[in-house]
């Protein structure tokens, strides 16, 4: 599967932007690259597009071990707000969200202990995605509520910031119909398993270039058979992912759980094996502070388990599938 020649354009201006501004805040990406709104509808500032074009920049992002909310604000928030169909909360919620203006997370119902009474919201999510906005579904609805307490994690991969929410009684907002949340779980799923494919292509990429350039018995060890197979074998893995993560990215909505699981369970592993073969290749370098190859084996060992892991994907095509 290839892009489009404006996904590509797409993809290009992305990658140009992080590499030059490594560093940028994030209204400054949302702003300046309009990628915040790609996903929201037209009449609430965004562009209209769909999970083809958020996966593209998902890619990105992942390649470049990005901190930014893009997975639980632009696909997550926007996914359940849209799929909720409060017209008064996309109104309340998309335009800033579209502008980079705010940030927003979801709570889904196996992330989080929530019960909804009286119009009051109660219970724990002990790991939740970082957003200034908290959208959760309980009790068959789609609401919005202001933790009583947020508690940052210290956790293994920096990059991927999380925090444990308290909601004490607290009162919500409705933002949507909440039956949907099978939905916006698979949209999480295909981000984050293009993410996976972004992440994994740099592994090769560095990988590569450490065997073109580290030299034993006087010749590149990328010369040696044994090594020429694992990166023959990553090259697989890596092609194979990304298309996986396309075409979930790309499938109908009727079809999209099943594309999920698949790329969910496939990108996964793939992102697993090549971080874990980049830090063999690199030798004692891949392990230290100095490179930046265990960053990226921290980051794929904790999508491993962001929205399950592979085995539960598998468990949910084979309940599609009767067995």
């Amino acid at each position: 599967m290839t892009l489009t020649e404006e996904q590509a354009d797409l993809r290009d201006a992305v990658r140009a932007f992080l590499s030059a501004r490594p560093d940028a805040p994030w209204h400054r990406l949302a702003a300046e690259l309009g990628v915040a709104g790609l996903a929201v509808p037209e009449e609430y500032g965004g562009a209209g597009c769909g999970p083809a074009e958020t996966a593209v920049v998902c890619e990105e992002l992942g390649g470049a071990l990005s901190p930014h909310p893009y997975l639980a604000t632009a696909v997550l928030a926007v996914g359940a707000l849209v799929a909720g169909g409060d017209r008064a909360a996309m109104a309340r919620l998309l335009p800033g969200i579209a502008d980079g203006s705010r940030t927003a997370t979801v709570l889904l119902p196996g992330d989080a202990d929530l019960t909804l009474s009286g119009g009051r919201l109660t219970g724990t999510a002990p790991y939740a995605l970082e957003g200034e906005v908290v959208l959760a579904f309980a009790d068959g609805e789609l609401v919005e509520a202001v933790p009583s307490a947020r508690t940052p994690h210290t956790t293994l991969d920096p990059t991927r910031p999380l925090t444990a929410l308290a909601f004490d009684a607290v009162p919500v907002l409705p933002a949507g119909d909440g039956t949907g949340w099978e939905r916006v779980r698979d949209l999480g799923v295909t981000g984050l398993a293009a993410e996976q494919v972004g992440g994994a292509a740099r592994c090769l990429e560095s990988a590569v270039a450490h065997a073109g350039q580290r030299h034993q018995f006087g010749r590149p060890i990328g010369s040696f058979q044994a090594v020429k197979h694992k990166l023959a074998d990553l090259l697989l893995l890596v092609e194979s992912a990304r298309s996986a993560a396309l075409a979930a990215a790309r499938s109908p909505a009727g079809e999209l759980s099943v594309a999920a699981a698949v790329a969910g369970s496939y990108c996964t592993e793939a992102y697993l094996a090549a971080a874990g073969e980049n830090i063999q290749i690199h030798g004692g370098t891949g392990i230290t502070w100095e490179h930046p190859a265990h960053r990226y084996f921290k980051r794929a060992t904790s999508d491993a388990q962001l929205f399950g892991p592979p085995q539960a994907h598998r468990a949910r095509l084979a309940a599609a599938a009767g067995l």
